[in-house]
C-alpha cells in the first residue's frame, strides 16, 4: 500500500496581456489543476494596468489556491512549461522568463533595456505553505507581492488566513 503523500498549499498569481487574456488563464487553471493540483480556491479576475513597463495592453489578474504533493521547484518548473505551452516566449537576449523578475532590488534587462513585457500568459508562485526559499530563480514568498496591488487584491480574496 503506497503511503499517503502529504499536500503543501501553493497560491499562485496569473495574469495575461496579449490574445484571449480570459481564456488563457481559464486555460493555465485547467493545466494547473491537472499538474500541479486541486485548485481549492480561484479569486475573480480583475484588469489593471502593466506594472513595470509601459504597454497599450491591460492585464487581467487573478490568484488560486492549489493543495499539491509538488515540491516548490517542481511547481516551478510546472508552471514555465504550462507559461510556455501557452505561448510565453523566452524575452530577448535568452534569459528565461523568471531570470527576467526583479530580485535585490534590481530589474534585469532582457536586451532592449524592457525588464517587463506583454505576455499571454504569466504565473508566478506567491506563497507555499509557510516555507521561505531563497534561490536565485525561486524566492517564496514572492519578493514583490506586498508591492503590487493587482497580486495582493486577488489573493486576499482566497487567502483562508483572512
Amino acid at each position: 500500500m503506497k503511503s499517503e503523500e502529504r499536500l503543501h498549499r501553493v497560491y499562485l498569481s496569473l495574469g495575461s496581456n496579449l490574445g484571449r487574456r480570459r481564456s488563457l488563464i481559464r486555460r493555465a487553471i485547467e493545466l494547473l489543476s491537472v499538474r500541479v493540483g486541486t485548485v481549492v480556491r480561484q479569486s475573480s479576475l480583475i484588469e489593471t494596468e502593466p506594472w513595470g513597463f509601459e504597454s497599450t495592453h491591460k492585464f487581467l489578474n487573478g490568484a488560486v489556491l492549489c493543495e499539491t504533493t509538488l515540491t516548490p521547484r517542481e511547481v516551478l518548473t510546472t508552471t514555465q512549461q504550462i507559461e510556455r505551452e501557452l505561448g510565453r516566449k523566452k524575452p530577448i537576449g535568452g534569459q528565461s522568463p523568471s531570470a527576467t523578475r526583479r530580485t535585490n532590488g534590481t530589474f534585469p534587462s532582457n536586451g532592449e533595456g524592457r525588464q517587463y513585457h506583454d505576455r499571454p500568459i504569466d504565473i508566478d508562485i506567491l506563497l507555499y505553505d509557510d516555507l521561505h526559499v531563497d534561490e536565485p530563480d525561486l524566492k517564496i514568498p514572492h519578493p514583490l507581492m506586498y508591492e503590487r496591488e493587482f497580486v495582493m487584491q486577488p489573493l486576499n480574496e482566497i487567502r483562508e488566513d483572512n
